[in-house]
């Protein structure tokens, strides 16, 4: 299988958002993505991870993300799979409704979900057992 791999863990504090979008940005270069591409995919990447902070781990003190890549070189394709192991999702159906937010009154527009659909092909997302997973795919075209 002519795939790549990686794995990136990082605490949950706001200011590795930019560090774990800029890696992945980096890593999903090697299938010589268009910038828009490379743009779309640290963007949705960008939500994820602010979510995992913001709404999982809700700025507790201590916290880790693990983020985990696999480039598919035969399909032209990146899995990002971001994992935090907060608070969870009480209704994953819910959560990923536009304007669905679990922070009112904040500057918080319960739209990441819907970014990450907007840029990825493919989004999913499972919580259950102490663990919140969203699995990002996006295509080269």
């Amino acid at each position: 299988m002519n795939t790549n791999k990686m794995i990136l863990t990082i605490e949950a504090k706001s200011q590795n958002e930019s560090f774990a979008r800029s890696v992945v940005g980096a890593f999903f270069s090697q299938l010589n993505p268009t910038i828009e591409q490379i743009e779309d995919l640290k963007t949705a990447v960008s939500e994820a991870v602010t979510n995992c902070i913001v709404h999982g781990y809700q700025g507790a003190q201590e916290g880790k993300i693990e983020i985990k890549c696999m480039l598919d070189f035969a399909n032209s394709f990146i899995q990002v799979q971001i994992v935090d192991y907060g608070k969870g999702i009480d209704d994953v159906h819910q959560a990923m409704q536009p304007f669905y937010t679990t922070v009112p009154g904040e500057e918080r527009s319960g739209m990441g979900f819907t970014v990450m659909q907007a840029f990825c092909e493919k989004v999913e997302v499972a919580s259950g057992n102490g663990c919140t997973s969203v699995l990002l795919q996006k295509y080269i075209k």
